[in-house]
């Protein structure tokens, strides 16, 4: 969760590496799911910290411009919910529940949901350097291990455990003991305490 504009910039900087953006600003055309990142980090920090009246105008404008982007990727993402380091890798369909944690570096597909149980409370937990392909569900509230690859289409409604292994199937279960290493690009760099730049 971001509590301070140090954290803002670390995880702006995180996303970016993680997003394997060479350069420091989003293209005016082609970076739309960075520029919807960068929304979401803005709405984080304004939410969490600034609580004055100017700073709640602020917010609810970040907000707004966070959600209708958003609508228009398909994209219905909770506020506080990813960790630095995250990469949307294509826009389409893509749910992740407000209840819900994900970690360090998370790499994310199209067609995820990441949802709560029948009570509507109750998400997934997800660790550091996870992967997670095309279509996957992960349900309810359960807890999935560091380095874990979660394959194109599998649903996961009971915890991995184990970190470092490859999941699959209907209902998901572990099928190798590769990590998810391979496909993701670990942005979290660094220090928060360091000095980054706008």
């Amino acid at each position: 969760m971001i509590r301070s504009k140090n954290e803002l910039l670390y995880y702006l900087e995180s996303d970016r590496k993680a997003l394997k953006k060479g350069y420091k600003k989003p293209r005016f055309i082609h970076d739309v799911i960075w520029k919807y990142q960068i929304l979401m980090r803005k709405a984080e920090y304004w939410q969490n910290c600034q609580k004055h009246i100017m700073g709640k105008f602020v917010e609810k404008i970040y907000k707004f411009r966070f959600v209708r982007l958003g609508q228009k990727l398909g994209f219905s993402i909770g506020l506080n919910t990813c960790g630095p380091g995250l990469a949307i890798v294509h826009y389409g369909l893509l749910v992740i529940h407000q209840n819900a944690k994900i970690g360090e570096n998370c790499r994310i597909h199209e067609g995820v949901t990441i949802g709560s149980n029948a009570s509507g409370e109750e998400a997934p937990v997800i660790g550091n350097n996870v992967y997670i392909a095309s279509g996957a569900k992960i349900i309810g509230n359960i807890s999935i291990a560091d380095d874990v690859a979660i394959g194109a289409g599998a649903v996961v409604v009971k915890s991995i455990m184990e970190p470092g292994v490859t999941v699959a199937g209907v209902p998901a279960r572990i099928i190798s003991h590769n990590n998810s290493s391979r496909y993701i690009v670990k942005g979290t760099v660094g220090t928060i305490n360091e000095n980054y730049t706008n």
